[in-house]
């Protein structure tokens, strides 16, 4: 694993719903499936993934296998101990070592080794136990493994198992100047309305330019004439940069969408 730091990657809260969702089920978890949890773009969400991965947060994409439904092999996990300062390369040792799939360093304590390994029988797991005994390794004690469950991380998903408001994609310019997309909400007080509208009423502040619209995985060019609708993922660009107040449009009225800008 990382050194738990992502570099200066600095995970927001779309970033957090990815991991998640990712965590829960890789294989089967699109990224237009996320990104209508979250309410913002598939670009939005490739694009997150693809630096969630260039920056190690992500380490990779592994399959669960039932070796025992697969062609009735056993899983055994040893408990075992290593002296300290040389976890880290006996644990790459025992790595190369036949049948054996997961090997985990833990700080401290006795049994500073995890070592999951797979066997046709036991005799089979009686030679890995003497593999890894030939590199110095104590084996403290062992099981048979009978099941394994995974689960995503419960704070990087849904407040309370519910859905989150929409969340506000942020991009900073030099010069102070803000490009954000945002999902319009139905209750939105721009839903429905044209952006000359929009604009001649004060629903869409400021120096605020609507510059692109996403609609049905289709990218509109708006105009004056182009109707706000529902469920819109709008992209903003504002020369003075975007704060709360120049997306109130787009929100519930009482609501406050969630965002945070990338550096």
């Amino acid at each position: 694993m990382g050194d738990g730091t992502g570099g200066s990657y600095r995970l927001d809260e779309i970033d957090r719903r990815i991991v998640y969702a990712l965590m829960a089920d890789a294989r089967n978890t699109s990224a237009p499936a996320i990104a209508e949890e979250v309410s913002v773009s598939g670009a939005t969400i490739r694009n997150r993934i693809a630096q969630l991965e260039e920056h190690g947060i992500i380490e990779g994409y592994h399959a669960t296998v039932d070796f025992e439904h697969a062609d009735g092999s056993l899983m055994n996990l040893f408990l075992c101990h290593a002296p300290f300062g040389d976890v880290e390369g006996v644990a790459r040792r025992i790595g190369t070592i036949p049948g054996v799939i997961n090997v985990r360093e833990l700080m401290g304590g006795r049994m500073n080794l995890h070592v999951l390994a797979v066997g046709t029988d036991t005799s089979d797991l009686r030679r890995i136990g003497r593999e890894l005994e030939n590199l110095d390794v104590e084996i403290e004690d062992e099981f048979l493994l009978q099941n394994e469950h995974h689960f995503p991380y419960t704070p990087y998903g849904p407040a309370d198992g519910r859905r989150l408001e929409p969340l506000a994609d942020y991009i900073s310019l030099t010069g102070g100047a803000d490009i954000v997309e945002v999902t319009v909400y139905d209750e939105a007080p721009i839903a429905g309305r044209t952006l000359e509208e929009a604009a001649a009423d004060g629903t869409l502040e400021g120096e605020a330019l609507v510059v692109a619209i996403e609609r049905d995985d289709a990218v509109i060019t708006p105009h004056g004439d182009t109707e706000i609708r529902p469920h819109d993922v709008v992209t903003v660009f504002s020369p003075d940069g975007t704060d709360e107040p120049a997306l109130e449009g787009f929100q519930i009225p009482d609501g406050e969408a969630t965002s945070r800008h990338t550096e």
